[in-house]
């Protein structure tokens, strides 16, 4: 019975039917949970979801769910809110070789972005910002899963990273007849504020802004600083009259303390911290959302997959240094969500991240916090999201032990629901 109704409330998504035609009530039960805004372990929890929200919560036999409830029991498991991962790019793939993803198409990338959302749901990630695109295609992407025509991540997509001519958020890989210029190429304060209207235009839900070079991009120096003072605060004055988050990627120590003073909301990679810049991090309440995983798998199979030396190089320049600042930001008190950068790294693996959180400073509550509560306040939906509570949407995870003990077992996550539908496990 109960792997019918979990096929059927599946189904009933898909085909944009409500869960509460299909099923009054869900109770799911399981050894322990994780209350990440209390920050202790529940045992025996009892959750009761009815259509896409936590209905009840409490101990396993404190109350009596309806007659005609569901039943989903987690023996040996521990239940947590949906992993929630602030920086990945799904429309690209980091097995592809690297010159080859240059010549897709947006509807080659829409492809590969469906792809990649389904393999993030599965690995427990529930909510993704998406930091950055071509052609709109991850917006498409997300609008197709509210839609329930396809299988994904609750996403919050930039659509085209705005950049000055020529940086990071550019494509410099091509010879100067071609004349090839990204999307989000805007210099200026009313360009970049024309240019943050164009994506709110066509449905972004974020905006990103490239503030130094980068790893990734050709002829960048990932400490230089790229927008001023004056482009920066209209991104974010622009961004925030519309009620959308603003990320700055922001390597270098300058840009990075430039983009705080100008308001963001967080700051992507954050390799060159000083105290100044975590100082000024903790007087505006930005978020730091540090990528310290991926470097592995770039300095490992980046050559194998054709990535230039150029960007290796530059790899090796901030990989220890990033992991030494993020101990820093953690000692020092900033504010941190997850952000893994994946794309960079094969989708799927962004709960690798969780036990690099965890060797460079943070406990495994705090890197749970990170992915779950803290990311969601960094999007203004703490009311709804990022944690098991009445009244929040029910998106759920279950690993088999306890996380707060191995935080490696979140890299096998056997349960996930999204919006009250069970994707994986509860048979």
């Amino acid at each position: 019975m109960r792997m019918f109704m979990k096929a059927a409330v599946a189904a009933a998504s898909i085909l944009g039917v409500g869960a509460s035609a299909i099923a009054a009530e869900t109770v799911i039960t399981a050894d322990a949970m994780v209350d990440v805004v209390k920050g202790k372990l529940i045992e025996k929890p009892m959750i009761v979801v009815r259509d896409d929200r936590i209905v009840a919560i409490g101990k396993q036999g404190s109350f009596t769910p309806g007659e005609d409830a569901t039943y989903i029991a987690l023996d040996g498991m521990t239940l947590m809110p949906g992993f929630m991962d602030m920086h990945v790019h799904i429309s690209g793939d980091a097995e592809t070789p690297f010159y080859m993803t240059m010549g897709y198409s947006v509807p080659r990338q829409t492809v590969v972005a469906v792809k990649n959302a389904e393999k993030t749901l599965m690995a427990g990630f529930t909510t993704i910002r998406d930091l950055g695109d071509d052609g709109y295609s991850v917006i498409g992407v997300r609008d197709g899963i509210n839609a329930g025509e396809i299988v994904g991540p609750r996403i919050y997509s930039v659509g085209n990273a705005l950049g000055i001519t020529g940086g990071h958020c550019d494509n410099n890989f091509l010879a100067p007849e071609m004349k090839s210029k990204s999307n989000g190429v805007a210099d200026g304060p009313w360009a970049v504020r024309e240019k943050v209207r164009e994506n709110i235009k066509y449905g972004a839900n974020a905006i990103k802004f490239c503030a130094t070079g980068g790893v990734f991009s050709k002829g960048t120096k990932v400490g230089v600083q790229q927008y001023t003072l004056e482009e920066m605060k209209a991104i974010v004055d622009e961004s925030h009259l519309r009620g959308l988050v603003v990320a700055a990627h922001a390597h270098g120590t300058s840009g990075i303390k430039t983009a705080i003073v100008a308001g963001v909301d967080s700051v992507e990679h954050v390799s060159f911290v000083d105290d100044e810049a975590i100082a000024l991090a903790k007087k505006f309440g930005t978020y730091f959302s540090m990528d310290i995983y991926n470097t592995e798998y770039t300095l490992t199979y980046g050559a194998e997959n054709g990535v230039p030396e150029e960007n290796i190089n530059k790899e090796r320049e901030v990989s220890q240094r990033q992991r030494e600042s993020f101990s820093r930001a953690v000692k020092g008190g900033v504010k941190m969500v997850m952000g893994t950068d994946a794309g960079i790294y094969p989708h799927g693996d962004n709960a690798k991240q969780f036990s690099r959180m965890v060797e460079f400073g943070m406990t495994p509550m705090q890197a749970l916090q990170a992915a779950t509560i803290n990311s969601a306040t960094l999007l203004k939906q703490e009311r709804d999201l990022g944690a098991l509570n009445e009244g929040f949407l029910a998106d759920i995870v279950a690993v088999k032990g306890n996380p707060l003990e191995d935080i490696t077992l979140t890299e096998n996550v056997t349960f996930v629901m999204k919006n009250g539908v069970v994707y994986k496990g509860g048979e």
